[in-house]
């Protein structure tokens, strides 16, 4: 396909990308190929409108060609590009974090209501994001609170490795630490918020799952156990030491997990002040609990 590109402008490219990506039934065929068209010539939106004429490189033909042929193989394009934007901000990803989804904005917004709810009077909120992978729930959650002050945990050190580069990289270095260990299990509080994205994936349901997410998300992220729930678990039990009165916790949820998950909170003293929160598509993906008094 190298040599057929070479020479094509990248508007022609562009067009060529979207019909063989059409062909094979991808649904975002036209915004896919003009992502990596961007990507292998370094151009923006802008400059894929006003450098439309231009020829490809023999180079950039290569670029796209590889680009292409790994989308048609079926590996999400933010894999391809090694980013991905989420809550308006761009983040790297590797091997071994999650590609953020739209559906964990969820999370942000659930936890930012939470402290809203009941505001608490510390100076410097301090927030534990549990399997913080590329950082991205945590991160977010420090663009909207200069006050507050994260701490991410993940067993994967590739990971952790991930979400510095991330902090540094959109200026939130100075307030981030990355620990590793399993859960919260190396923290020790307190905290006035804690969130996490823990795998929920039924084991036997993994099987199914669409090929972007089974092959090329990490399977430790998304392997939840027999039942899906194994890491509630294991996070509920941990929660109670570490939280300040009044502080939350604030999970992502499968499709149909929420009621479980409050139950696993309620059993560990936690109440709930607010529903499961549901995300665009109507499904309760968010779900939280307060420590109270006992």
């Amino acid at each position: 396909m190298t040599s057929a590109l070479a020479g094509l402008t990248v508007e022609a490219a562009r067009r060529v990308l979207t019909k063989r990506f059409e062909a094979a039934a991808i649904d975002s065929a036209e915004l896919d190929a003009r992502l990596l068209v961007g990507s292998a010539t370094g151009l923006d939106l802008t400059g894929l409108i006003t450098q439309a004429a231009r020829p490809l490189s023999v180079a950039e033909a290569a670029r796209v060609t590889d680009a292409a042929n790994r989308r048609l193989a079926g590996e999400p394009v933010a894999r391809i590009l090694g980013r991905k934007e989420f809550w308006g901000m761009p983040l790297q990803l590797s091997a071994a974090t999650l590609v953020p989804r739209p559906d964990t904005e969820t999370v942000v917004e659930m936890a930012l209501e939470m402290l809203r709810a009941v505001p608490i009077s510390n100076v410097e909120l301090k927030i534990a994001d549990i399997g913080t992978g590329s950082g991205a729930i945590l991160l977010a959650l420090l663009s909207e609170l200069p006050n507050a002050y994260g701490v991410g945990t993940d067993v994967s050190q590739t990971a952790l490795t991930t979400a510095k580069a991330n902090a540094v990289n959109l200026g939130f270095g100075e307030r981030s630490a990355f620990v590793a260990c399993d859960y919260a299990s190396a923290l020790s509080g307190p905290f006035d918020l804690i969130v996490s994205n823990p795998p929920y994936i039924r084991s036997a349901d993994i099987v199914g799952l669409a090929a972007e997410v089974r092959d090329h998300d990490p399977h430790r992220a998304l392997d939840g156990g027999a039942d899906g729930l194994d890491a509630y678990r294991a996070l509920v039990s941990q929660v109670d030491p570490l939280l300040v009165l009044n502080g939350a916790l604030v999970v992502e949820v499968g499709h149909d997990q929420s009621a479980q998950v409050e139950q696993l909170m309620t059993a560990a003293g936690l109440i709930h002040d607010r529903p499961p929160k549901a995300d665009l598509a109507g499904i309760p993906r968010a779900v939280a609990g307060r420590k109270m008094a006992p």
